[in-house]
């Protein structure tokens, strides 16, 4: 059985998540991030999974209290134990209708078993143009991780 390898995750942006100068905080948004990173990870693998690294978060632009955000993850690229998750934050202005891409970030998942050993994944098939992108991309950050 091939698991989905997508998830989307939307989530009204309230008072409570703001910073001091009245946007969302950044912190608030990373909570969001890893969660949908490893609900992303876990539904593809079948495992308890936990976060190894994240390559890159971009704060492209600030996003407003009373804003909704849409967080869409994918499996970008499968290791041995490990998942490269990919995520892209749209923010949309409810007034206005407008939907901005506020932030992108790269999540590292490792599956676990129940004792907490790394535990192996299915491999991931990148099979339109854009997932063949996305896998070639992830290989490119992980030959460069492995370089410093």
């Amino acid at each position: 059985m091939m698991r989905k390898h997508t998830t989307e995750m939307t989530v009204l942006v309230t008072p409570q998540m703001s910073n001091f100068g009245g946007k969302m905080h950044g912190g608030e948004l990373l909570k969001l991030l890893d969660q949908v990173a490893y609900t992303c990870a876990m539904r593809f693998s079948g495992n308890y999974v936990v976060t190894l690294s994240v390559d890159n978060v971009l704060f492209k632009q600030s996003i407003a209290i009373g804003e909704l955000i849409t967080l869409n993850a994918s499996v970008n690229f499968t290791g041995r134990t490990s998942m490269e998750i990919g995520i892209q934050v749209l923010a949309e202005d409810l007034e206005s209708g407008i939907i901005r891409h506020t932030n992108t970030s790269f999540f590292n998942m490792v599956s676990v078993d129940k004792e907490g050993k790394p535990a192996p994944v299915e491999p991931f098939s990148p099979k339109t143009d854009e997932e063949k992108k996305r896998w070639a991309e992830a290989e490119g950050r992980r030959a460069q991780l492995k370089k410093e």
